[in-house]
C-alpha cells in the first residue's frame, strides 16, 4: 500500500528508540515512550491559499525532523506504524 500525503501534510517514518541504556540495561517496551522524531518518507503537494495558491513545503522526502509529542495521526502501511503531520506540526529539521 503506497500513501500520497495531500496538500501540506507529510508521511514520517519514527527513529528507532534505543532498547538498551548507556549502562547496559535493556529497556522493557512499557518503559520506553515513543521517539519525537523521524524521517520524512513523502510529502503532499503544499499549503493552498485562500485565493488558490500553492505553496511548496520547506521540508522535503530524507529530512530528519522533530515534532511534538500529540502532534500527528498515526497509521500502519504495509504492517509498519507511520505518522501523517501537517507542516505546522513540525517544530525543525535536524541536521543539514
Amino acid at each position: 500500500m503506497n500513501v500520497r500525503p495531500l496538500f501540506d501534510r507529510v508521511l514520517v517514518a519514527r527513529t528507532d528508540e534505543p532498547t538498551q541504556t548507556r549502562s547496559g540495561l535493556f529497556l522493557p517496551d512499557s518503559a520506553k515512550e515513543k521517539p519525537l522524531q523521524g524521517t520524512i518518507l513523502a510529502v503532499g503537494s503544499g499549503r493552498v491559499s485562500d485565493d488558490g495558491t500553492v505553496t511548496p513545503l520547506q521540508v522535503q522526502v530524507g529530512d530528519t525532523v522533530a515534532f511534538g509529542k500529540y502532534a500527528g495521526t498515526e497509521i500502519q502501511v504495509n504492517g509498519e506504524d507511520r505518522l501523517i503531520l501537517r507542516e505546522d506540526d513540525i517544530l525543525g529539521v535536524i541536521g543539514d
